[in-house]
């Protein structure tokens, strides 16, 4: 399998470095120059356009940043759909909407080309190390065909369904890691208003039954907010905002979503 990829950032570039090193023929390409220098001692070959390297790829992976990067990069003019052959593959590993994956599903395969979509999680280092976590929604078939790929640079890797349905399990795991991301910084605040240090309960807790990866995250980060809400406020903010959509829309409960959706707030409060 000839492989293209497409988002040569934080988090992509080292899947695809990952995938170069384990022998796939590699195609990139990036709007930035400066993206190519981090490759120049691998076996990967360089597109000039998405197009041509949706001409050189059995499959595309694209790790862009919003919706309408995903859509530019595969839809637009002299984009991947441009190029690529009947029979190709294209997975989003970005997180996006689902209808933003079923809509350019209804396209590709208007041209023969099928769609997975195959958000991540776990980060760079995750992704440096092999063990990101992919949430894979679309065929059997084509959940086959990609998943020798997408195990250079993960495991596990996961079918959840459908086309859509990985980009839904990515935005309920956001959700619920917002949440608790306001569970615990309150928890803390709480204890620390009745004399307990909060470093010190953070320390407790986290060899507890009540531990979680939210905990964790706020007491390596000091016991508060801030650096959370630095790095990553304006993300879990959009994916926040997406599933509260998809349950208002679907008519769900949506109690979580509330105490996610505050939780974002006052992330964002941090970062003013």
């Amino acid at each position: 399998m000839h492989v293209g990829f497409i988002g040569l950032g934080s988090q992509g570039a080292p899947m695809a470095r990952r995938i170069v090193h384990s022998g796939y023929e590699t195609t990139l390409w990036a709007r930035r120059p400066e993206a190519r220098v981090p490759f120049s001692d691998t076996a990967a070959k360089f597109a000039e356009s998405a197009a041509e390297l949706g001409a050189a790829s059995d499959l595309v992976c694209i790790c862009v940043g919003s919706d309408a990067d995903v859509l530019d990069v595969v839809t637009g003019e002299d984009g991947v759909l441009a190029g690529m052959k009947p029979g190709g593959i294209i997975a989003v590993h970005s997180t996006v909407h689902p209808d933003t994956c079923r809509e350019l599903g209804e396209t590709a395969t208007a041209r023969g080309v099928s769609v997975v979509d195959a958000p991540v999680s776990g980060g760079g280092i995750a992704a440096t190390e092999g063990r990101l976590l992919v949430m894979v929604g679309g065929s059997d078939e084509d959940f086959e065909r990609v998943r020798p790929v997408f195990s250079m640079y993960a495991n596990p890797v996961v079918h959840l369904g459908p086309l859509g349905s990985g980009q839904i399990t990515k935005l309920l795991n956001n959700l619920l890691f917002t949440a608790n991301l306001a569970t615990a910084a309150n928890t803390l605040a709480l204890g620390q208003s009745l004399g307990v240090d909060p470093n010190r309960l953070g320390d407790v807790i986290s060899h507890g039954t009540a531990n979680s990866f939210a905990l964790s995250r706020i007491v390596s980060a000091g016991g508060t907010l801030e650096r959370i809400a630095q790095h990553a406020g304006t993300l879990l903010q959009k994916d926040v905002g997406l599933i509260a959509d998809l349950a208002t829309t679907a008519q769900a409960p949506t109690g979580v979503v509330l105490t996610a959706a505050d939780a974002t707030l006052e992330l964002m409060d941090h970062r003013r």
